[in-house]
């Protein structure tokens, strides 16, 4: 079942001799469910193509449906309530509140979006990100992987249908790295949510279901490594 599908998707910044094109005319679609890898050079249009798909920069031209409805039909108050309850968003440097402690960090979408925080969800996160016991630390007292546990685990508080990780093992050794590709995929495959990841890994891609290339802003190979 089609959870998403990106129709001649097009960005350019700038005008004139300073225009920029950083996707050009991209289309695919995504099954319910899938893990897909994003791989590409730097430069060649990945990280804008996961914020158009999240809702976060919007398409020059082109059209994002999401579960059947399209994504920038609508109004910015709507996009902001797209963004908190239907996408998950982790980044390679983490974008943790210094402020507040790791259950404010995971709770903060729920609490913006005006719900009850479901307790059972997030001592459920809590214990499969192995955070018990740092509930009440800051993010300058955690190590990089612990921190970018914090994140998974807001990016699911609000069990999205589609997760976007862009390069989240980026800042990590590689044994935190795969630790955070299992805990994706646990995700992944428990929750049947769709997790979309970029990655320059190859390690990391080849663990998917789906790799596409991008290159120069466009899709340049689309492989099923499994079904």
């Amino acid at each position: 079942m089609e959870i998403l599908r990106v129709e001649n998707l097009c960005k350019t910044y700038g005008s004139g001799e300073n225009r920029v094109t950083a996707l050009d005319h991209v289309s695919f679609s995504v099954n319910k469910g899938d893990f897909i890898a994003i791989i590409g050079p730097s430069g060649s249009g990945k990280s804008t193509l996961l914020h158009i798909l999240g809702g976060v920069d919007k398409p020059t031209s082109g059209k994002v449906y999401m579960d059947g409805n399209d994504v920038y039909a609508q109004n910015d108050e709507q996009l902001a309530i797209f963004r908190r309850r239907q996408v998950g968003l982790i980044y390679q440097f983490y974008n943790l509140i210094p402020v507040l402690n790791v259950t404010e960090n995971i709770t903060l979408p729920v609490l913006m979006d005006g719900q009850k925080v479901n307790q059972e969800r997030l001592e459920e996160l809590l214990t499969t990100l192995d955070l018990k016991g740092r509930e009440n630390h800051l993010p300058n007292q955690l190590s990089g992987g612990q921190q970018q546990r914090v994140s998974i685990g807001r990016a699911l508080m609000n069990a999205p249908a589609v997760v976007l990780a862009d390069e989240p093992t980026g800042n990590l050794d590689r044994k935190n790295s795969q630790e955070i590709v299992e805990l994706l995929k646990y995700s992944n495959q428990k929750y049947n949510q769709t997790l979309i990841i970029i990655t320059h890994d190859e390690s990391i891609a080849l663990q998917a279901d789906r790799i596409l290339a991008i290159e120069d802003g466009r899709i340049t190979r689309d492989e099923v490594i499994r079904r």
